[in-house]
């Protein structure tokens, strides 16, 4: 499966996407390319990238832009690119999270027991100085979320050939033909619409050949929480119930 490509999209993310590069190069495989995809970013976000990837040069790295802004937007510009260069297996994360060692390991050992999407494990990272109780919060309120997710309305049709999955857009994989099939990531902003949740829906009406997978694991950001406190945060996850003037929490 040397095929597979890892997309990060990225806007301003100078301060921290060095780490999501060193976790990604400190993978147990590293068969795979990366493609950075700089969504307008205002800061010095291509120079880190094209700096670390000068200095490590496995797995390869690449930096291609979108100027439409959205996470929606740049996710499918890099899965796009990707296929067009030959990809025939896709991963995503995102440029504030640190995918495990064993990351691109777990997701080709679910490509390989026969799932076309592999939806990963999201853990709250401990290292940006929010407490252990809102981290434990939040990885009540994601199990809670998934549960939820199955009965809820906006996920529920005759349409459906499999039950939902929650699929976090930082922590997934596809092949490429059934993200083709699927339409995609909506070309949307991070505001407008969950889009890791329109990819699954959309997927669920192809194939039921995806499922969750624990061992797949990425910590991710809780920049949220620092910023606007554990209430809002979740209300924001929950279908943007709060919505701040400053999305974009650097």
């Amino acid at each position: 499966m040397s095929d597979l490509w890892v997309v990060i999209p990225a806007f301003d993310e100078e301060r921290g996407i060095a780490g999501t590069l060193n976790a990604i190069a400190a993978q147990r495989d590293t068969d795979f390319t990366v493609v950075v995809v700089d969504n307008n970013s205002t800061d010095r976000t291509v120079d880190v990238v094209t700096s670390f990837a000068a200095a490590h040069p496995r797995p390869r790295i690449v930096v291609i832009d979108e100027q439409q802004k959205g996470t929606g937007a740049a996710a499918d510009t890099g899965m796009r690119y990707a296929i067009a260069q030959g990809a025939t297996h896709l991963a995503r994360t995102d440029a504030d999270c640190l995918p495990a060692p064993d990351w691109t390991q777990r997701i080709k050992a679910g490509f390989e027991s026969g799932l076309r999407l592999v939806s990963g494990q999201l853990i709250p990272r401990t290292d940006e100085g929010v407490s252990w109780i809102d981290r434990t919060i939040i990885r009540v309120a994601l199990e809670v979320a998934s549960t939820f997710g199955k009965v809820r309305s906006g996920n529920r049709d005759p349409k459906y050939l499999g039950p939902y999955v929650m699929t976090p857009g930082c922590n997934m994989a596809i092949t490429a033909e059934l993200y083709v099939a699927a339409g995609g990531f909506p070309r949307t902003a991070i505001e407008d619409l969950h889009e890791d949740r329109a990819l699954v829906n959309a997927v669920r009406t192809i194939t039921t050949d995806y499922g969750l997978r624990r061992d797949v694991r990425v910590l991710g950001s809780n920049r949220r929480v620092r910023a606007w406190g554990i209430r809002k945060t979740l209300a924001w996850y929950a279908d943007h119930r709060y919505r701040p003037d400053v999305v974009d929490i650097r």
